[in-house]
């Protein structure tokens, strides 16, 4: 099977994409994974080093063709608050509880989760259901050295195993550890440990 060990981010394409992959979240976060495009090209992704895909991206082909990176949608909670004030006293809360998040002009978008949904509206903020690509704020995902365990498929519904915790480094809106299960009794607040997972998944 060929292999794309190449990201170009954010590329502009002068000629067309071999092929399309259509990936969520998580698996725009891997290492090693064996993809399908649109149009049935099968591949293996295999990089030296996880890195956060977004897109528009392309991963190049052994070949040095280019395969494109589509951000599919996801369901969501979009989040509005009465002034800028009071939506930033919403980030907060959610930071502490280490979900990653994405912050747009006026609004907070996370994954869709009933027990935050509740927490939200009780802080008086307004909360729409969407379907949108996830893309949260880098944080330590755009960190090249690791994967922080997005190549484990155990780790899919990560949001809803985070609703008790009360670290108090609530910068972490958008950190990587929102999703390694491996990391989230670690009393420090620097979570990035700079190991390479050993773990492919096919």
């Amino acid at each position: 099977m060929i292999r794309a060990t190449q990201v170009k981010g954010q590329h502009r394409f002068t000629e067309a994409p071999v092929d399309t992959v259509v990936l969520d979240f998580d698996d725009r976060h891997r290492r090693r994974m064996a993809m399908t495009g649109t149009r049935g090209l099968e591949f293996l992704l295999d990089l030296e080093h996880a890195v956060a895909l977004r897109g528009g991206d392309a991963l190049v082909l052994e070949d040095g063709r280019l395969i494109e990176v589509v951000a599919a949608p996801e369901p969501l909670l979009e989040i509005r608050g009465r002034d800028p004030h009071h939506l930033i006293r919403v980030g907060w809360h959610l930071g502490n509880r280490h979900l990653p998040t994405q912050i747009m002009a006026k609004a907070l978008r996370i994954r869709r989760d009933h027990v935050i949904e509740a927490m939200v509206k009780g802080l008086g903020a307004r909360v729409i259901e969407i379907e949108a690509p996830f893309d949260p704020e880098g944080g330590a995902y755009v960190d090249t050295s690791h994967a922080h365990g997005h190549e484990d498929h155990a780790h899919h519904d990560h949001g809803h195993h985070h609703h008790d915790h009360s670290h108090h480094d609530h910068d972490h809106a958008a950190h990587d550890h929102g999703h390694g299960h491996h990391d989230e009794h670690c009393d420090h607040p620097d979570h990035r440990h700079g190991h390479k997972h050993a773990h492919d998944h096919k």
